[in-house]
């Protein structure tokens, strides 16, 4: 049997003893889930996928679910936890990222906090992405987008590095209060719940370019 389906086996056995999760299926690389999309009627809710497959590979595979099937969360599982991976993962649009050495009690939160929250990213993750958006000297504001104000849009270009919230009051000349205020606002508006997925949303629509 191909290594590639036995880890998929392992990992389906693993989630098939989660008490408020069920496995629809497993497929060895993207081409094969792509197909037992397209000849089954049930859709998964969330995707567990690798990037090292044969044949279609997990860029590939995001990709086309991003195209295709925009609400089906992806979860990252992989050996590979290179910034590059991680970054251009994100911007196909994945919700989560875990190392495939993840044990059993973090996979689980992970996948309740997609599940819940919509976004999981372990703090080696998010270190990542911060960190990539805090050093790019490219970064650019949107403020043609209607449904956020310039102030908002300044915050979340602050959001997206790694100063604190008081810092960032400071930066935006007003008190952490306001700065509280726009955050609450964008959580609202964005339908986010933590500081992680602004940054993925700014990443995902332009806001923050990488």
């Amino acid at each position: 049997m191909d290594d590639h389906l036995l880890i998929a086996k392992a990992i389906s056995s693993m989630v098939r003893n989660m008490a408020h999760f069920e496995v629809l299926y497993e497929a060895e690389n993207g081409s094969v889930l792509i197909n037992k999309f397209k000849t089954r009627d049930s859709v998964p809710d969330i995707v567990l996928l690798d990037i090292s497959m044969p044949i279609m590979d997990g860029f590939q595979t995001a990709q086309w679910l991003q195209e295709k099937y925009p609400t089906v969360k992806i979860l990252v599982l992989s050996m590979q936890d290179d910034e590059d991976s991680v970054i251009k993962m994100i911007k196909y649009g994945v919700k989560g990222y875990l190392h495939k050495n993840t044990p059993p009690a973090e996979l689980e939160k992970a996948l309740t906090n997609v599940t819940e929250q919509g976004i999981y990213f372990p703090n080696w993750a998010t270190s990542i992405v911060l960190q990539t958006i805090s050093n790019n000297k490219h970064k650019k504001l949107i403020t043609s987008d209607e449904k956020l104000s310039h102030r908002e849009l300044e915050f979340l270009h602050y959001a997206c590095t790694e100063l604190t919230y008081k810092e960032i009051a400071d930066q935006m000349c007003c008190s952490p209060r306001t700065v509280e205020g726009y955050r609450d606002a964008l959580f609202d508006k964005l339908n986010i719940k933590t500081r992680t997925g602004l940054a993925m949303f700014a990443v995902k629509a332009g806001i923050v370019k990488l």
